[in-house]
């Protein structure tokens, strides 16, 4: 293969309780990436968006990964990279994690399938680094499994895809941007033992509950006593879209990622769509612009779209 074409989705890091362990991918907003393998060793990245993101190689996410895939695995071919992206950068998306993942996972096909998922994960990582200054996977694992990931370990990589269970997404992103190592660094150091049990309760109940499908028991563990509370004063009227969202019905939902976009899952698309609106109608009231997104669990992650 000399070329590919990827659909690349965005991801929902966390789901609430599950600080940098748990990720869902979604089917909207997503980037198209389009990679060619090279005669040359070199490396050649190109943004057609108006983001403003690097293209010097190493300055840029895709083009961190395709250098460490380069170095690790002694090649003497380079690449090149069209980067279409939708996904906004500071979204709290999975910008950044969608053209590490699309840059593994391309690599990968015009190499001939010679990486498992969990190497292309590891590769990923090195971009996510670059991003947000932490190999955080969260985001990266859904992306290339699709569905709903658990990462019991980053270091080996240890990957439990889980259960998707038949649940709508709503996802609202308003036009203010967090930086994800900026809502890193107001994290707590330490915390009490109190509210590390009812965390670990909490992400226990909600493993369970998407296993088996048991809505109650997601919606009862979708609480974050931990991350939330800090990161929730990064981001305009956040109580107040979640306190409507479930009295619209949502099982319930938090910051995704780290910010500003929030997400609520529901039972059924009435609810998801009525609470988008909702959500956008609050945005309206600070003039603040936002976009909001209604999805179900992409159970697929990345996608060939042409080679």
């Amino acid at each position: 293969m000399k070329k590919v074409k990827l659909k690349v989705p965005a991801t929902i890091a966390n789901l609430v309780c599950g600080f940098d362990i748990l990720g869902m991918a979604i089917h909207e907003p997503f980037d198209v990436m389009e990679l060619k393998l090279l005669e040359t060793s070199e490396i050649i990245i190109r943004h057609t968006d108006d983001f403003g993101l690097p293209e010097e190689t190493s300055e840029n996410v895709a083009g961190k990964v395709l250098l460490k895939i380069q170095e690790e695995l002694h090649l003497k071919n380079g690449f090149e990279v069209i980067i279409h992206k939708k996904i906004k950068p500071g979204s709290g998306l999975g910008s950044s994690a969608a053209s590490a993942a699309g840059a593994a996972f391309g690599a990968n096909c015009l190499l001939g399938n010679i990486l498992s998922k969990e190497e292309m994960i590891y590769f990923a990582m090195f971009g996510e680094e670059l991003a947000s200054g932490v190999k955080h996977a969260d985001n990266i694992t859904p992306c290339i499994f699709g569905g709903i990931t658990l990462i019991k370990s980053s270091n080996p990589i240890d990957i439990i895809p889980l259960n998707s269970p038949d649940l709508f997404v709503t996802a609202v992103h308003p036009q203010i941007e967090v930086k994800t190592s900026d809502a890193r660094q107001i994290l707590k150091k330490n915390i009490l033992l109190k509210d590390a049990i009812e965390q670990w309760g909490n992400i226990a109940g909600l493993v369970a509950g998407i296993q088996n499908n048991d809505f109650g028991l997601i919606g009862r563990s979708l609480k974050d006593v931990i991350v939330e509370p800090v990161r929730s004063l990064l981001i305009p009227k956040f109580n107040e879209i979640k306190e409507k969202s479930l009295g619209l019905g949502a099982l319930g939902g938090g910051i995704s990622g780290s910010g500003p976009s929030v997400f609520m899952l529901s039972e059924n698309e009435k609810i998801s769509y009525e609470i988008a609106e909702m959500m956008k109608s609050v945005y309206r009231t600070i003039d603040i612009e936002s976009f909001a997104y209604v999805s179900k669990v992409n159970p697929k992650g990345i996608e060939i779209i042409e080679e």
